[in-house]
């Protein structure tokens, strides 16, 4: 069991505080749904019902939706692109470092050698429709109180409302990309992975 903890303890850990953070979206976000309810004079969801509503994986969808993508972006954009002294980014001067040998590439399937960032495509693209399926979800809930018409699909899709909702989250994690690949070059954090020695000039790339 040590062992397990030791070789593991990352995604453990990380693991943990998703879930942790997660309730807390959770319990919060049917705190909220609950007070806008009252305001409205409508019944409240309970917590369990809460759960499978369009609030909370709309809310849910949209983030998870923009983390992929971010990964996505970045798994691909660092294969050919560069920043010179960057812990983030292969170095410029040695741009054929780590890739695999022609005859060795030969024994990997293109989905093996590529199956990283498809992982990502995939989740990303999942998150996208849960986003704008529970979205509508949310939107006819939110046009029925008001005796609207039900909205379409494709019509949710091309709203500004669901672009603002996606597009406020895209924007934040490529800002945090940048600090990340900008920041290395200057900044140093002892024992870490994602920055360089202590000791490294600022024009020496991470790998």
């Amino acid at each position: 069991m040590k062992t397990i903890f030791r070789n593991n303890g990352l995604s453990i850990a990380l693991a943990a505080l998703f879930l942790i953070f997660w309730g807390g979206q959770a319990y919060c976000g049917w705190r909220v749904h609950t007070e806008e309810a009252a305001v409205h004079r409508q019944d409240a969801l309970a917590f369990r019902g809460y759960l499978f509503s369009g609030h909370f994986w709309q809310a849910t969808a949209e983030n998870w939706e923009s983390e992929f993508l971010q990964m996505a972006a970045y798994v691909l954009l660092t294969c050919f692109l560069f920043q010179k002294g960057s812990a983030e980014s292969k170095d410029p001067d040695e741009p054929d470092a780590g890739r695999l040998l022609p005859k060795k590439k030969r024994r990997y399937s293109w989905i093996y050698r590529n199956s990283l960032a498809l992982a990502f495509v995939g989740l990303f693209l999942v998150a996208f429709l849960v986003h704008a399926m529970s979205g509508l979800v949310e939107e006819n809930e939110m046009r029925a109180e008001h005796r609207l018409p039900p909205e379409t699909l494709a019509a949710f899709l091309s709203s500004a409302e669901f672009w603002f909702q996606s597009f406020q989250n895209w924007q934040s994690e490529f800002l945090a990309v940048l600090s990340i690949v900008g920041l290395s070059i200057f900044l140093r954090q002892e024992g870490s992975p994602e920055s360089k020695e202590v000791g490294a000039a600022n024009s020496e790339s991470g790998r």
